[in-house]
């Protein structure tokens, strides 16, 4: 097994990659998907003038509304078909997760298999269409109102006929988007609805790094705080890796067995939990909900009169940077970075998992005592993934609250970035060390492909 693990790692380069024809059609795919997502970005509404929306976005990208372009990938400073982007498929997953956890005839669904998975998923797909109704409906009218210097409409034929327009570009596109990001998964490498995320940010971060430099070369921004900025960076990029790495190793011992006449030595391994069992999804959600509602309050705080005057006064304490918009966005980090990990990691089954196979962890008894170390264990752990995250997304809030840097140097778009970096190479490592196990086999054949179990 050893000779086989170091031909393995010899074997690791771009040659076996040009021989990998499954990994290069994932590949491929994967690519020209994100392509299609990043056009559609460019392809407006109908009925919406560009020059307008541009100007209306001018004036607020430095807030919330940064923060919602920077998930759309540009399209909502566009106001393209995918505006939306995935953001309220993101928000129907929540919420069916959450009543999956609470209604027990959900719970059953999930656990009937693949049947109830995909009955669970269709679930998610009809409120993904009905949310994106809504915020799309809600987007037509905040557009309707928003007028800029001039008295100048972004809508050119404001009506019935926008709004449905609008609404059904935008539920269209949003579906869409859905279908790549399931079929990128399936398909390609990597989770799809994150890779969309990640492509987004990405696409947009060149021109982030030139604004930056452009506003240092005005004289806006010190030399010193691009220096101090660029350097914040790459502290959070290094301490990202590190953490997304960090895990607890918890000792499983076997015993000794006797197969027929042969008595088989006993086994030790050891049971990984990462320090951030739930990923990137806490800061997704956390933002996904945050998102909607403040953005159309900065739409709608563009307009005079009692509704400007009360959504104004609603951004003066929600705005981004706020303490109670700090307040909330951490809250919610937290409670979904301890709600998704009770979803990932089930302690019960693990425990029975282990006592069915002769398992044991040294000094814990097995069954119900192995479950409550294993969650005592999974909490601590939790509580620093949680503080990790929060200080990672809210510590760089503060400083470029200051400023007029772009969104794009926040903690969370960083997070994200480097995380599923992270999880899509080691999908292409896996996906690559399987055609390489492969032809390992093949060779051992004499030259024949397994007839069973190839990993393509």
């Amino acid at each position: 097994m050893s000779s086989a693990a170091e031909q393995l790692a010899a074997n690791f380069s771009f040659s076996s990659i040009a021989k990998a024809k499954g990994l290069q059609r994932r590949l491929l795919f994967t690519l020209l998907a994100l392509v299609v997502y990043r056009i559609g970005t460019y392809i407006p509404l109908p009925g919406v003038d560009p020059q307008v929306v541009k100007e209306i976005f001018s004036e607020n990208q430095a807030g919330i509304m940064g923060m919602f372009n920077m998930f759309s990938g540009g399209a909502l400073g566009r106001m393209t078909i995918f505006a939306l982007n995935i953001v309220p498929y993101i928000s129907a997953a929540i919420i069916m997760q959450l009543l999956t956890a609470m209604v027990p005839s959900l719970e059953a669904l999930k656990k009937e298999g693949a049947s109830g998975r995909h009955t669970i998923n269709q679930y998610t797909r009809y409120g993904t269409v009905f949310l994106a109704a809504i915020q799309g409906y809600a987007i037509a009218l905040s557009l309707e109102s928003v007028t800029v210097s001039g008295g100048f409409s972004a809508v050119l034929s404001p009506g019935l006929v926008f709004r449905a327009s609008t609404v059904l570009s935008l539920v269209g596109g949003t579906m869409f988007l859905m279908w790549i990001g399931e079929q990128i998964t399936q398909r390609g490498i990597g989770n799809g609805i994150s890779l969309i995320i990640y492509s987004g940010i990405v696409a947009n971060l060149p021109v982030a790094i030139a604004g930056t430099l452009e506003l240092g070369r005005i004289g806006s921004l010190s030399t010193f705080f691009i220096m101090l900025l660029f350097v914040m960076v790459v502290l959070v990029i290094t301490f990202t890796v590190f953490m997304e790495r960090a895990q607890r190793r918890i000792t499983v011992q076997y015993p000794k067995r006797q197969v027929g006449n042969r008595l088989y030595a006993g086994d030790n391994t050891h049971l990984p939990l990462k320090l951030n069992t739930a990923g990137v999804i806490p800061p997704i959600f956390a933002s996904s909900i945050l998102l909607l509602p403040l953005t159309i309050t900065s739409f709608l705080g563009n307009q005079e009169g009692v509704l400007g005057d009360s959504m104004r006064f609603i951004s003066s304490f929600v705005g981004r940077g706020q303490p109670l918009y700090l307040l909330m966005y951490v809250g919610l980090i937290v409670f979904f970075c301890f709600f998704y990990t009770t979803i990932v990691f089930n302690a019960q089954e693990t425990a029975e998992n282990l006592r069915k196979n002769n398992g044991f962890i040294p000094g814990i008894r097995p069954g119900a005592s192995t479950e409550n170390y294993l969650n005592k264990m999974l909490m601590r752990l939790t509580l620093i993934g949680a503080a990790y995250l929060s200080a990672v997304c809210i510590l760089p809030e503060f400083l470029v609250s200051q400023s007029n840097v772009s969104f794009y140097f926040g903690g969370t778009s960083l997070l994200i970035v480097v995380s599923v970096t992270i999880d899509t190479v080691s999908q292409f490592q896996s996906h690559l060390l399987g055609h390489q196990y492969e032809s390992l086999l093949k060779k051992a054949r004499g030259g024949k492909a397994p007839k069973r179990g190839r990993i393509r």
